[in-house]
């Protein structure tokens, strides 16, 4: 496993319950698949949870100057690293995961970056697939949004948040099959990005690095994936296909575990989607023009 490959540290109000009949019903919150509990977290950056998603307590340790055990994904076990120092340790029978950081981290902090870890691991266990890639919903289906890093992967959900388009994830795409399942309510943006697109609300260093966050609309847990959009750097905009065996490379390279797939036949046809590549200049004022070639693409 390379820990590099890892996506760790690295909307309106939804009620807590719903009225049937004058009956209160409770609505479990989370993300990823799962129905996340053990901590106050804030309802408006989870979705609503469907009750076959698995439930999972958090829970957390301080720790002033914490080890750095090693990682490891077994049958009902997993400890991941959580930079830029920490870890999370997941038992899957008790359904329980335990952070031990060297700090009280804030309740935004768990859900993005570190709950991406947890959902990642339970993705495999739970036979999905799990990708570092954000998603959009355009069409009536989610694309995936692969790229390097520093290839704009956040900066270009974010414009295209900005411009009314539905954000599924921002840091981890979980895959049940062909649906996705949607992240945190939250893309966390650089310096340069915040500024230049002029949102977000600094929150200090959280994880490895200075985040400004932009908060999303509530989105349906749930939904169909059409296909992906790998990122690259280009003189002008422009949106290419991408054909044969460079669509599983790329999804390869882009799994969020780098351990063997449960389901290794589910990547061919996951590879087997539609599959572009969105190139720009690194000007930002050309991410206006390259999007509008994107959602032109995409909803054709």
């Amino acid at each position: 496993m390379t820990p590099a490959a890892l996506p760790l540290l690295g909307g309106g109000k939804s009620p807590a319950s719903q009225s049937h009949g004058g009956a209160a019903r409770h609505v479990d919150r989370g993300a990823y698949g799962l129905r996340v509990r053990g901590l106050e977290l804030p309802h408006d950056q989870l979705v609503e949870a469907p009750d076959d998603w698995p439930a999972v307590r958090l829970h957390v340790r301080v720790v002033p100057v914490p080890a750095s055990p090693a990682e490891y994904i077994a049958g009902g076990a997993a400890c991941l690293q959580v930079r830029p120092r920490g870890s999370v340790v997941m038992d899957r029978a008790a359904s329980r995961a335990t952070f031990t950081l060297p700090g009280e981290p804030t309740a935004s902090a768990l859900l993005h970056p570190h709950l991406a870890a947890v959902g990642a691991v339970w993705a495999h266990w739970s036979g999905h697939e799990s990708f570092h890639a954000g998603a959009f919903l355009a069409g009536g289906a989610v694309w995936g949004v692969l790229g390097d890093k520093g290839s704009g992967k956040s900066s270009t959900l974010a414009a295209l948040a900005g411009a009314g388009v539905p954000i599924v994830c921002d840091d981890v795409l979980v895959l049940d099959g062909l649906t996705a399942l949607a992240g945190p309510r939250s893309i966390d943006l650089r310096a340069d990005a915040a500024r230049t697109l002029g949102i977000g609300e600094p929150l200090g260093v959280v994880g490895d690095r200075e985040r400004w966050r932009v908060a999303l609309e509530p989105i349906q847990p749930v939904l169909p994936i059409g296909g992906w959009v790998d990122l690259g750097w280009s003189e002008q905009p422009v949106v290419r296909s991408i054909h044969g065996t460079d669509r599983l490379r790329r999804l390869l390279e882009n799994r969020a575990l780098r351990i063997p797939p449960r389901e290794p036949a589910a990547l061919f046809g996951l590879a087997g989607l539609p599959f572009l590549e969105l190139s720009r200049p690194r000007r930002w004022h050309s991410i206006t023009d390259a999007l509008e070639l994107l959602l032109a693409a995409v909803s054709g």
